[in-house]
């Protein structure tokens, strides 16, 4: 066994006898000072400590995301029909996918941007609509022209109303007008507008009526829209609930269209019955846009080259007119990548405040273009610039944003105006890495903190203490 009086010969911290110590006044007060020096030293320490530092890098992006990129957006058009609103996409390597339906969704808004109900469904677009191959010059005037002073009161006294929106100018429009006319015709000798009035064919001339048009949302031509007596009141938004045909427009489908619409109407009783809804597919009405704006989102996958994002009217059997077309849209949202959760997020705006300010550079703002005799076929187009950043933090999760720069500007434009959305993502990459601090760092700066302002403030003393003393001898050598 260790005898005690051996183990003490190794204490480094050997005790003088408090009867031999001194208690002084300087002594006191360094005393004071160094505690206070500790504590505020230690305090500078730990928050050194607690603070999140942080390396930036950049890197050729090798993202993990694949060669795709996702963009979510959120746009309202106040003066775009959802009726033909259409989301493209082309890039420079030869891509080019027209009115993507699949991941879009339209709601048709009023012109305060106001829903005015559930998602309009466009249904699929026909590449090609049959027409009458031969064009009989004599086919007569079958159909009953309407105008705004005859319209509501035309419409009440029958209970089908199938009108033809057309334009004089519209290759389309001068394509379908032989066949509407023998339709109407055909449709008019089989139920007699006098003594059936259970469906009748008019036309509208839009460039003549253009309130009359303008009031029933038609911005394409033709527009065929179906009026129903009895089910085309008005609701809460003050707007008509009607349909569109976009079937064949040849005579016999055109009367066959026309057949299936007054069958289910009975004679005597003049009422009308559901409509048959077994096969949407097929069926080549759809409800017409309760307004004259649209809202559209979704998301879109690009390859990740420059590239384009357009929004436009587009039919391939409709024309339209240019000079009237208003392009202007506000964007509520506008980001590229995979959302991030709010969890992350936060944690990611611990690390950096800064980050996210370009994450949704576009959001709120709005871009506004008034169609007059100066001012008529503008295009809008946003330039995006892109680029990834990647942040790492301190528990090796890796949260992935893209953040871009954005200048748009207002042109003019030969062709239908757009919205257009020009996209390019840099081959670089940031890299932002969260760097920790080991906790035994921590420990040893403190305790050189507190060895060292001991250690000064003991010399300190003692210098203090010496002094003092030769002070005391120099005087009583001088009174000796």
């Amino acid at each position: 066994m260790i005898s005690s009086s051996k183990l003490k010969s190794v204490d480094f911290y050997r005790k003088i006898p408090r009867d031999l110590t001194e208690a002084s006044l300087s002594g006191a007060g360094l005393s004071i000072i160094a505690a206070f020096s500790i504590i505020f030293l230690f305090g500078m320490e730990l928050n050194d400590y607690l603070t999140v530092s942080t390396s930036t890098s950049i890197i050729v992006d090798n993202s993990s995301d694949g060669d795709f990129l996702r963009i979510d957006f959120n746009i309202s058009f106040p003066a775009l029909s959802c009726e033909f609103a259409s989301v493209d996409v082309s890039d420079v390597l030869g891509t080019n996918r027209l009115n993507i339906t699949k991941t879009v969704r339209k709601y048709s808004i009023d012109s305060h941007l106001n829903p005015t109900g559930s998602e309009f469904q466009s249904g699929p677009i026909l590449d090609a609509i049959k027409h009458d191959e031969e064009i009989d010059e004599e086919h007569g005037e079958g159909a009953v022209s309407l105008y705004g002073r005859n319209f509501d009161r035309i419409a009440n006294q029958h209970l089908i109303l199938v009108v033809n929106f057309f334009a004089p100018w519209c290759y389309w429009s001068n394509r379908l007008k032989p066949s509407w006319e023998k339709a109407a015709k055909i449709i008019r000798d089989r139920y007699d507008p006098e003594m059936d009035g259970r469906i009748l064919l008019a036309k509208v001339d839009c460039t003549e009526e253009v309130d009359l048009c303008r009031r029933h949302h038609i911005q394409g031509y033709p527009s065929i829209r179906i009026f129903r007596k009895g089910s085309d009141l008005r609701d809460e938004h003050g707007h008509h609930e009607h349909e569109s045909y976009y079937g064949d427009r040849d005579t016999e489908s055109l009367v066959q269209t026309m057949e299936t619409l007054v069958a289910p109407v009975s004679l005597e009783s003049k009422r009308l019955a559901l409509e048959d809804k077994s096969d949407k597919t097929k069926d080549p009405k759809r409800p017409a846009p309760s307004a004259g704006g649209c809202r559209v989102e979704g998301f879109v996958r690009v390859k990740k080259v420059p590239g384009n994002l357009v929004i436009s009217a587009r039919s391939p059997s409709h024309s339209f007119d240019f000079s009237q077309m208003n392009m202007s849209h506000v964007i509520s949202h506008f980001s590229f990548g995979k959302k991030i959760n709010p969890r992350e997020r936060s944690d990611v705006k611990r690390l950096l405040p800064y980050l996210f300010r370009s994450y949704d550079r576009l959001s709120g703002l709005s871009y506004i273009s008034n169609p007059s005799d100066s001012n008529e076929n503008v295009t809008i187009e946003h330039y995006l610039q892109v680029v990834k950043t990647e942040v790492m933090t301190r528990s090796y999760k890796i949260v992935e944003e893209y953040e871009y720069t954005a200048h748009s500007s207002l042109a003019h434009s030969l062709d239908i105006p757009v919205a257009k959305f020009h996209f390019e993502l840099s081959p670089m990459q940031v890299v932002i890495t969260e760097n920790s601090k080991s906790f035994s760092h921590f420990i040893t700066n403190v305790c050189a903190i507190i060895g060292g302002v001991f250690t000064v403030a003991g010399i300190l003393d003692a210098i203090l203490h010496n002094t003092m003393r030769l002070m005391k001898k120099v005087e009583l050598g001088k009174n000796f």
